[in-house]
């Protein structure tokens, strides 16, 4: 095993802990249920050896717990022995199973939770490019196969590990020629198996690439449906996935290859070690050498010995797929978080909750910002907006509008300057106290699965009567009336069952739920209807009222209402002033404002 396997294998190993009683029992009785299955050979060939003695032959060695007994009573005792053996081992087994199965399927849900914990801590930068299906494949499959590992995979190598040993010490004191011979036939045979799992190791990573391929294809075609079918794209998208199924299908043809190799391999190495024992074994009993009791024992141990063979290389297989996962899970835990929470280990003042007039300056000094190194967006950005303002972003498209909203609440890091909220970086911050301060209503509303109430509380504490108050307040009875339930509507999978309209309007007002010093809206009425949009403009300027505001605008109506307007192209703040001054200015925005006018553009 490579170092960085060793090193990831001990780092999940951890999550284990919890279950050292379960383990520690599991090993424990490694040994008796090794030692039950080592005694059943012998006590096969003991039978035998006591039947030859009945018939005369002097050669047939017999322990001393059956040479004073007569024939029929040691026959007897043995079939007991015998059957005590196996119920002890079936129940040793039992119990083993149990306690694997329970403590790989416990490991599998506190990774799987530290996993969904540190994807969801990642940045946008990270995510952006991540596709979702292969972020899901992590989560799933190779959390399997990582639980695998740890539970039936490595404690069953142990065990197999133990029963070689036993068997193999057992085989040296009853005849130590012959248990040499078998013993050195295992040194290439493990060098051979050695060798295919390390190939089988790389054609399994390909197979865990290509099915997150697989994963992320299928998901981008299921959330992109709506278009797939508009524009006939049935056809051409089943090609792109066939090729893909093809390119998943032939690495998994590689790992059944090395896999059907090894076992294949063991059967012969197995049948031709039983040949050699019963040539030389039977040229021995013919001289007077050794027993036929003591030849069965032989041939019976040398199958016993391969079966813990066979079943390690079929755990290594396991075994190597779960280092696979290892691997994987390891490169996405071992994925740094750009966006640390450092104010909640300095110990940073938090902001106060209530606003005033005094509270919600934002200000940007010298910021740079590039989701890569040779984009540039944000090029040495600064201004300053004054506690209560309500200020405009305006400029074409991929001018930096979107970004600034991103950087203010720490979604991503400029890469120089800073950011203040308050007269404090956001970045010494508590990301909790950041981003309860700030409230972000986005062009694009996302609403997850489950009540709308869920949807309009989200983190806060809010008994059911309260939220019908502020509901009330905020307009939405109209709403909610056409709704079949009401708050307890459930919603489907990104508020499927609502008009775009409605979706914003829920998303204004969980905003306006949370009170918020700072208000930040890109463009939050876009998709409501004029009757809709009127109901709420009343509560968006209460809503507004006293707070600072950014508005990412598109309408010349709401620009011109804002009390200055920044105006931004390539990334660099050109032009800033109200709206009558920026139209005596006659620059980018008086363009702009001009062709807006006449409906040949947005702001």
């Amino acid at each position: 095993m490579a170092g960085s396997d060793f090193q990831r294998v001990r780092r999940l190993g951890r999550y284990l802990g919890r279950d050292r009683r379960r383990l520690t029992l599991t090993l424990v009785l490694l040994i008796p249920v090794a030692f039950a299955g080592a005694i059943q050979p012998l006590l096969v060939g003991q039978a035998i050896a006591v039947l030859r003695r009945v018939s005369g032959a002097a050669n047939e060695s017999v322990i001393p717990l059956f040479q004073g007994l007569e024939s029929t009573i040691a026959i007897r005792l043995i079939i007991l022995i015998l059957l005590c053996s196996v119920l002890v081992r079936l129940a040793l087994q039992g119990i083993q199973s149990f306690n694997i199965q329970a403590v790989g399927q416990r490991l599998t849900a506190r990774i799987r939770k530290d996993l969904f914990a540190h994807a969801m801590s990642l940045s946008l930068r990270f995510h952006d490019r991540m596709p979702v299906g292969k972020l899901l494949t992590r989560l799933t499959s190779d959390v399997d196969a990582l639980g695998e590992v740890f539970g039936s995979g490595a404690v069953g190598v142990l065990g197999d590990l133990v029963s070689l040993l036993v068997i193999a010490v057992s085989m040296l004191l009853i005849e130590w020629r012959l248990g040499l011979l078998l013993l050195v036939i295992q040194v290439p045979v493990t060098l051979v198996i050695v060798w295919l799992q390390s190939r089988y190791r790389k054609a399994n990573y390909r197979v865990r690439e290509e099915l997150s391929q697989l994963n992320a294809d299928f998901q981008e075609n299921l959330q992109g449906l709506e278009v797939v079918q508009m524009f006939r794209r049935e056809s051409v998208n089943g090609d792109r996935f066939q090729r893909t199924g093809l390119a998943y299908r032939n690495a998994v043809n590689g790992t059944i290859f090395y896999d059907s190799s090894i076992s294949a391999f063991l059967e012969w190495v197995a049948l031709g070690a039983v040949a050699v024992v019963l040539a030389l074994g039977g040229w021995m009993v013919t001289a007077g050498a050794m027993g036929l009791g003591t030849l069965t024992t032989f041939i019976l141990y040398s199958q016993r010995l391969f079966d813990p063979l066979r079943q390690m290389a079929e755990r290594f297989t396991q075994i190597q797929g779960g280092l696979t996962a290892v691997e994987r899970i390891g490169e996405l835990l071992e994925e740094p978080l750009e966006i640390l929470d450092l104010g909640a280990s300095i110990g940073s003042k938090p902001l106060q909750k209530v606003t005033s007039p005094e509270l919600g300056e934002v200000i940007f000094e010298g910021v740079d910002f590039a989701y890569r190194q040779d984009e540039p967006i944000l090029s040495d950005l600064s201004f300053r907006i004054a506690p209560g303002e309500h200020v405009a972003l305006v400029g074409p498209t991929g001018s930096g509008k979107t970004t600034v909203i991103r950087l203010l609440c720490r979604l991503y890091e400029p890469q120089r300057g800073r950011i203040l909220l308050d007269g404090q970086d956001v970045r010494t911050l508590p990301l909790q106290e950041l981003r309860r301060q700030l409230g972000v209503v986005l062009q694009d509303t996302f609403l997850f699965s489950g009540t709308v109430a869920d949807n309009l509380r989200l983190d806060r504490q809010l008994e059911d009567q309260k939220l019908r108050e502020v509901c009330r307040d905020l307009g939405l009875d109209p709403l909610l009336s056409r709704l079949p339930e009401g708050l307890e509507t459930e919603l489907r999978e990104r508020g499927g069952n609502l008009s775009s309209g409605e979706r914003q309007l829920l998303a204004v007002a969980r905003v306006a739920i949370r009170n918020p010093t700072v208000l930040v809206m890109d463009e939050a009425t876009a998709f409501m209807d004029p009757s809709t949009e009127a109901t709420l403009q009343r509560d968006l300027d209460r809503l507004l009222n006293r707070r600072t505001a950014v508005v990412i605008a598109h309408r010349l109506a709401t620009v011109e209402a804002a009390d200055r307007i920044l105006v931004l192209r390539r990334g660099c703040l050109i032009e800033q002033g109200t709206h009558l001054q920026l139209r005596a200015k006659g620059g980018l925005y008086a363009e702009l404002a001009d062709l807006q006018e006449r409906g040949l553009a947005k702001l």
